[in-house]
């Protein structure tokens, strides 16, 4: 077990985040912003319980819930509206990493082995009522699930001893010594629920509280303290940030000792400023925060290499990188034809095309004449690519797929949609 952890929730119904299933009250009417704000304090994931109804409802539900996923760089599980695989899937494309499924719920416990042979036994995670429940459903828990939430506080000691189950109980506001007391049971694993939900920015008071009294903490330690770290003249190390998603380097900025453990502690990326004198969160007046995924020192241990998510541009100008002033470039034959950048041209004119019509450009023909014919071309594109395979020469096959991806861009343009989005979906298969 890596350390203890402490999950809040968050509760959807009807677009906004309430207190719980059963006492709807308002929480906040922008759960996303909410999960940020979670996120902020250094929470070690966040559950998140779709209780809409309505098809209509669960499809708002699922979109908020990718937009979560999307800005937060924690662990998300989702739950909630689960009644067949499909929805196990939709919750996993939504960009949860994780899916709990209910084994009160009949129809759900049935879906467990099927959930876990299809997605694999390290998405899926199962809440249980009771130890009883725990117990009865061990040894399937064990083959297809990888954790246990226990959604009760009483018998925690008793569930815990089913090891090697992994247990998270969810409990009401307790004392700091009965907290203690519960996360030294060791198959424990962390808490989940109100008391950290109502205690979300005191999560790490909470966490050296436990630090103090000898309990391991989910989280890994700095290999590296400060004063291993070579500084230059004026005492602070050079950082160089990187977008983990793109791998674009981001910006350059310093650190002294204050600004390297407290970016160590929240996890958000945190400089001092040799223009301002003074310690500088990223994001912290912008909301364009830098949460950090790696630290990694160079070989001489004088510079830092931060891999992070960004959210919203990195540049004070507002650019996605402060690298734009291009100095010079030498365009070598076989970069003009990287699939990537490639891809994102072609798809730039196509946008570009939608945004300022060109007359007699057959892309503005295709958008005049709307969805339609834009799937009538996709298909009869899709249907010469087969046609094509069949026949000796491959060239023919570069053509069409070529054709097809023309197409299928417009259609991408038409529906909003790009090609990050497709790549994070991709990613996450």
């Amino acid at each position: 077990m890596d350390g203890k952890r402490f999950i809040p929730c968050i509760y959807l119904c009807q677009k906004r985040a309430v207190s719980g299933l059963k006492n709807r009250r308002e929480v906040s009417l922008d759960p996303v912003g909410l999960a940020r704000e979670y996120a902020l304090h250094k929470c070690d994931a966040i559950y998140v319980h779709d209780m809409s109804e309505k098809d209509q409802e669960h499809e708002e539900a699922l979109d908020i819930i990718r937009q979560i996923c999307a800005n937060v760089a924690v662990l998300v599980i989702g739950t909630g509206n689960i009644k067949r695989l499909e929805d196990v899937k939709k919750l996993l494309y939504a960009g949860c990493r994780q899916v709990m499924l209910d084994l009160t719920d009949p129809v759900q416990a049935k879906l467990l082995p099927q959930a876990s042979q299809r997605f694999g036994k390290e998405k899926i995670v199962v809440g249980v009522e009771t130890p009883f429940l725990l117990k009865e459903n061990q040894e399937e828990i064990r083959s297809y699930a990888c954790e246990a939430f226990l959604f009760n506080g009483a018998g925690v000691k008793e569930a815990a001893a089913l090891s090697p189950v992994f247990v998270t109980p969810f409990l009401p506001e307790v004392s700091l010594e009965k907290i203690i007391e519960l996360l030294s049971i060791p198959n424990v694993g962390g808490i989940l629920g109100d008391l950290v939900t109502e205690n979300v920015k005191n999560i790490q008071t909470l966490k050296k509280f436990c630090q103090e009294n000898h309990i391991p903490i989910a989280g890994q330690q700095a290999a590296f303290s400060w004063e291993e770290l070579k500084k230059g003249p004026d005492g602070l190390v050079t950082v160089v940030v990187q977008d983990v998603k793109t791998d674009a380097v981001l910006m350059v900025a310093y650190m002294n000792a204050e600004a390297y453990y407290s970016t160590l502690e929240t996890g958000i990326m945190t400089y001092y400023s040799r223009s301002r004198q003074s310690l500088w969160k990223k994001g912290e007046t912008s909301g364009h925060y830098q949460y950090v995924h790696s630290l990694t020192a160079d070989c001489d241990l004088d510079a830092v290499l931060a891999k992070v998510t960004q959210v919203g541009p990195a540049c004070h100008t507002g650019s996605y990188s402060c690298f734009f002033n291009e100095i010079q470039t030498r365009v070598q034959q076989e970069d003009s034809h990287n699939p990537r950048r490639v891809l994102e041209e072609v798809f730039a004119v196509i946008e570009d095309r939608k945004e300022h019509p060109k007359e007699g450009s057959y892309t503005n023909y295709l958008f005049d004449k709307g969805i339609d014919k834009i799937l009538k071309k996709l298909g009869e594109e899709a249907a010469e690519i087969i046609i094509a395979a069949k026949n000796p020469n491959p060239n023919e096959v570069i053509y069409e797929i070529s054709d097809f991806l023309y197409h299928m861009m417009v259609l991408m343009a038409q529906k909003g949609l790009t090609w990050e989005e497709i790549a994070a979906e991709l990613a996450k298969r």
